[in-house]
C-alpha cells in the first residue's frame, strides 16, 4: 500500500475549504438580495384605502364628509374615496382640505386642527397616482359610529325650533329670530353643544342665547313663531334685537365646530329659560324652510368653572371704496381673571385677516400709525392668533392649552379688509363699507370663550372699578 501523499491531502481539503466558502458566499448573497428585493417590494408598494388612507380619512375628513354630514360628498367607502380621489391628492397637496386657516408658527397651539403631515399628504398622491387600490379590507381601521346627523355623541336633548321660517329665493333676509322655552324644571350644565341647521346652505350664521326667566330682553316678542325686528312694536324689543348682553351658548357659521368641554366645564342654563335663535339667512335661488335644532349634552354633576362666550367689536368703521388692506381694531380688558378656551373671528365678504392679540402693560400706544385706529408697539402684543380669513369656513379656533388671564389684561382684536377688484368675493369695489346685517355689509367681531368660576354669575363676573376700560361687549 502507498503512503498517502501528504500534498494531495492539503489540495484537497484546500479545496472543499474554498468550495464551502463559496457556498457559503452565495447563500449569503441569496439571502440578502432576497432581502432587498422583499424591502424595495415594501418600499414600492402603493398605499391602499383600507391600510392607509381610510385612517387618514377617518380623522381628518370624516366629520364633515360623511353620511348626512355638511360636506357635499362621504368619503367612508373606498368607492366613495376612490372616485374622488384625484380630488382628495390635489386638496391636500395644496392644503385647502382640510381647511385650517390660521398661521403657522404664529400664537396657539390648538387642539382641533386638522392640518395633515407630510408624509400623510405624500401618502394620499402615491395612492391616486396609483389609481388608488383598495387592499385587504382586514386591514381597516374600526368604522367611527357618528351618531345621526351629530358630530357631538348622541345629545341627550334635542330642542328644534317650534316652527321652520320659510326662506325666499333670492333678496335680503332680515335678521330672524325665534324663542323656543327649554322646560327646565332645574338649572342645567351644558357639557356639550352643537346647533345644526335643516337648511345648511341658506344659513350664513347662527347665535343661540339664553334667556334666564327674569329677563326683560323681547319680553313682548312671540314664543315658538319666527319674527324679525320689524315685526316688534315695543322700542325696546326692536333695540334688543340688535343688541343685548344674554349668555351666548353657541355662535354657528359654516365650518365652525360644536363646543365639547371638558368634565370641569360647562356652559349654564337656568332653570325656567328660553332659547332664543338668532339667524341670519342669505337666498340662493332655492326657496325652502328652515328648521335649526340644537344639541345639548348635559354634565353628570355641577362644574366648577363656568365658560362665558364674550365678544370684542368694533361698529364705527367705514372701508374706503378699492381699499386693498383696510384696518380695524377693538380692544377690551378682562374684569376678573379668566381661562382663555378658544377664539371665533367673524367678518363678512371682505374679509381678508383677522388676529388676536395680548396687549402688554408698558406698550404706551403711540397714535398715527394707520389713518383709522390705535396700533400699540408691536414689540409689546402677543399674538393668540392670526387667521388668513375664509368667508365659508368661518372655524373656531380651541386652545390646545387653556390660557390663563388675569384681571385687566388688555385684548386687541385687529380685523384686515379687502375691498377691491382683486377680491373675487367682492360684490362692489366702488361702494364704501359699514357695519351692517348683511353680508354685502361688514362686520368686525372676535368671539372668545373663557371659563371662569362656576360660582359667579355674568353680572357679578363684570363688576369692576368703574374708571377701568371698556369691557368686551356682547353688541350683535
Amino acid at each position: 500500500m502507498k503512503p498517502a501523499n501528504p500534498n494531495r491531502t492539503v489540495r484537497v481539503l484546500t479545496l472543499t475549504l474554498v468550495a464551502s466558502v463559496v457556498l457559503a458566499a452565495a447563500a449569503f448573497l441569496s439571502l440578502t438580495l432576497r432581502a432587498q428585493s422583499q424591502s424595495q417590494t415594501k418600499s414600492t408598494t402603493s398605499p391602499t384605502f383600507y391600510r392607509d388612507i381610510s385612517p387618514i380619512l377617518q380623522h381628518h375628513c370624516e366629520t364633515c364628509h360623511r353620511s348626512a354630514g355638511i360636506a357635499p360628498m362621504p368619503l367612508q367607502t373606498d368607492d366613495q374615496a376612490k372616485n374622488n380621489a384625484a380630488a382628495i391628492a390635489a386638496d391636500a397637496k395644496s392644503k385647502s382640505m382640510p381647511p385650517w386657516f390660521a398661521v403657522p408658527g404664529i400664537g396657539q397651539h390648538f387642539s382641533n386642527d386638522p392640518s395633515l403631515t407630510p408624509t400623510q399628504i405624500a401618502t394620499l398622491a402615491a395612492w391616486a397616482a396609483a389609481n388608488a387600490p383598495a387592499g385587504n379590507p382586514k386591514d381597516a381601521p374600526a368604522p367611527i359610529h357618528w351618531s345621526e346627523s351629530w358630530t357631538i355623541p348622541q345629545p341627550d336633548l334635542i330642542l328644534p325650533m317650534t316652527k321652520g321660517v320659510a326662506i325666499p329665493t333670492d333678496g335680503d333676509v332680515d335678521y330672524t329670530y325665534e324663542i323656543v322655552p327649554t322646560h327646565f324644571t332645574d338649572d342645567r350644565w351644558i357639557q356639550s353643544v352643537e346647533v345644526l341647521p335643516s337648511l345648511r346652505a341658506n344659513v350664513h350664521h347662527a347665535v343661540v342665547y339664553v334667556r334666564p326667566p327674569n329677563s326683560n330682553w323681547l319680553r313682548h316678542a312671540p314664543i315658538g313663531v319666527p319674527f324679525t325686528a320689524d315685526d316688534l312694536s315695543d322700542p325696546e324689543d326692536r333695540r334688543g334685537a340688535h343688541w343685548t348682553d344674554a349668555d351666548v351658548l353657541l355662535v354657528y357659521a359654516p365650518g365652525s365646530s360644536p363646543d365639547e368641554f371638558p368634565a370641569t366645564m360647562a356652559k349654564f342654563v337656568p332653570a325656567g329659560s328660553d332659547l332664543v335663535f338668532q339667524m341670519h339667512y342669505t337666498t340662493n335661488g332655492h326657496a325652502g324652510a328652515d328648521t335649526t335644532r340644537v344639541g345639548l349634552r348635559f354634565a353628570k354633576a355641577v362644574p366648577p368653572k363656568r365658560v362665558l362666550t364674550l365678544q370684542l367689536t368694533n361698529d364705527h368703521f367705514v372701508i374706503p371704496p378699492g381699499a386693498p388692506d383696510y384696518r380695524v381694531e377693538a380692544h377690551g380688558t378682562l374684569p376678573n381673571d379668566a381661562l382663555l378656551l378658544s377664539l371665533f373671528p367673524h367678518m363678512h365678504l371682505r374679509g381678508k385677516r383677522f388676529e388676536y392679540n395680548i396687549v402688554h402693560p408698558d406698550d404706551p400706544h403711540p397714535t398715527g400709525a394707520h389713518p383709522n385706529g390705535i396700533s400699540p408697539n408691536p414689540n409689546s402684543v402677543e399674538t393668540l392668533l392670526r387667521v388668513n380669513y375664509h368667508f365659508h369656513w368661518q372655524m373656531s379656533y380651541k386652545l390646545a392649552d387653556p390660557l390663563p388671564l388675569k384681571a385687566g389684561t388688555e385684548l386687541q382684536a385687529i380685523a384686515w379688509y379687502d375691498n377691491s377688484k382683486n377680491n373675487p368675493h367682492n360684490p362692489d369695489p366702488d361702494s364704501a363699507v359699514r357695519w351692517g346685517d348683511q353680508t354685502y355689509d361688514e362686520m368686525m367681531v372676535g368671539f372668545f370663550d373663557v371659563a371662569i368660576e362656576g360660582n359667579i354669575d355674568k353680572k357679578k363676573f363684570f363688576d369692576r372699578d368703574a374708571t377701568s376700560n371698556a369691557t368686551p361687549s356682547s353688541k350683535q
